[in-house]
């Protein structure tokens, strides 16, 4: 029986008890447990006289656009940018979104002022949809691997999970993958399905997997939520870093999907900027983003102004200067530096289609069984294991993504690691040229 903790200053008082979805969840999440084991290991003997590499948490080593850094230093100089924003977002940004968004829809549909939110990052984004529209008791179909913050987001609304899995290729362990050969296990979302399913999240491009869903699976997808009237959330933050041929965006695969549909995007993943937390969502669905707005108004009221000002400056010119593609571009090297350090040691991985995230296999690693591993991650999965033998050897941070599955599932991913490329080039090739030392253990 779990013990509720209670806080009290006053013996004589009664205690108070905080909210129980804490209490019941004490387990150290992912991004605390690495980083105190980083912090640890960055004192060992291996460590002290070497830099430790973290290709951890995907925050970028490098700032964002001059063009972008000159916006922001312009406008807040200007005293009212410095206020309150209209809770919606402001119009410039507003405006400047829209002209972004409407080539996707065509020319038969027209995009307005009441199809767009602003919101204080993509995760709060994602949080406003399900507190505006999720009752005690609706499901929402969660897709293995997820991003954990879609569990709590679920969860703290008042929602019910439905985990379908993204089935890995059958050889992961034995050459390199691609993304289309991850798979939805489509008869475990047909089972997944019934009368209190409210909505399902769709996060493409793919974190951890780097998948980029192909048109023919949207359109499989975008069919069975008409079918059954399930709302879409889109979470499509790396919209911008593609490296297939076309990117696909659901709700724009028909009338019906786009009606069930909310597309959420990033600021800080388009413009390296994570810490200015700027993100939105766009719906032609006016009514189901009328409470989007509302749950929004409600969390955060209004999102930082100086940055959305900043964003709707930034917006045309990345466009003039065809900034995303050459993003894109840049990427592709940069994930071309790591594959190849895999690919000398003879390390599959999946070939990463979208995101700037890559997954390696080190099913092949060899690690002594005898090895001291915290008490802590002995009921962990073998890849949080693997994560603190690499840290501690090797200097490398990386995070295991088992802590994107539910316990009955995580035997998919115990031999992989996550590793992020939204690093300065130099950065990943003294990371590419240190994990060379594994060739001892293999």
């Amino acid at each position: 029986m779990t013990t509720i903790k209670s806080l009290s200053t006053d013996s004589s008082k009664k205690s108070i008890l905080p909210n129980q979805y804490f209490t019941l969840n004490t387990d150290k999440d992912v991004w605390t447990l690495t980083n105190e084991a980083a912090s640890l290991a960055a004192t060992n003997s291996r460590n002290k006289d070497r830099e430790m590499l973290n290709l951890g948490q995907g925050f970028f080593s490098y700032s964002p656009p001059d063009f972008i850094i000159k916006d922001v230093q312009r406008v807040v100089e200007i005293p009212l940018v410095n206020q309150y924003s209209p809770t919606r977002g402001r119009p410039n940004l507003i405006n400047e979104l829209i002209k972004l968004y409407q080539p996707f829809y065509g020319n038969n549909v027209k995009l307005d002022k009441d199809n767009v939110t602003v919101h204080t990052g993509a995760n709060e984004a994602i949080f406003s949809c399900l507190i505006g529209l999720l009752n005690k008791g609706d499901e929402v179909i969660v897709f293995e691997p997820f991003f954990d913050q879609y569990i709590s987001n679920i969860e703290l609304a008042g929602g019910k999970i439905r985990y379908v899995p993204i089935n890995p290729p059958k050889e992961l362990n034995n050459r390199v993958t691609t993304g289309k050969e991850w798979e939805i296990d489509w008869d475990i979302l047909d089972q997944s399905i019934n009368e209190n399913t409210k909505a399902m999240i769709l996060n493409t491009p793919h974190n951890p997997i780097g998948k980029v869903f192909t048109r023919e699976e949207l359109l499989r997808l975008g069919d069975i939520c008409v079918k059954h009237n399930i709302l879409i959330i889109a979470d499509e933050v790396y919209e911008h870093l593609y490296f297939t041929p076309e990117f696909t965006r659901i709700a724009t695969l028909s009338p019906e999907i786009a009606q069930l549909t909310l597309s959420v995007g990033s600021a800080g993943k388009s413009f390296a900027a994570t810490g200015w937390r700027l993100g939105w969502v766009i719906s032609l669905n006016k009514e189901l983003l009328n409470y989007v707005a509302k749950a929004h108004t409600r969390i955060c009221f209004a999102s930082p102004s100086p940055f959305q000002e900043a964003v709707a400056l930034a917006l045309p010119q990345a466009t003039k200067l065809n900034y995303f593609k050459n993003m894109q571009q840049e990427y592709i090297k940069k994930f071309k530096i790591l594959t190849d350090a895999f690919d000398k040691l003879n390390l599959p991985y999946t070939i990463a289609e979208g995101s700037y995230f890559i997954c390696a296999n080190f099913v092949n690693v060899k690690i002594p069984k005898d090895y001291p591993f915290p008490e802590e991650l002995l009921s962990k999965g073998k890849d949080f294991r693997i994560s603190y033998w690499l840290m501690n050897e090797l200097g490398i941070v990386a995070i295991p993504p088992t802590e994107f599955y539910i316990k009955e599932h995580e035997h998919a991913a115990e031999n992989l690691l996550r590793f992020a490329v939204c690093k300065d080039d130099e950065y990943l090739v003294k990371a590419a040229e240190r994990f060379q030392l594994l060739k001892e253990y293999l």
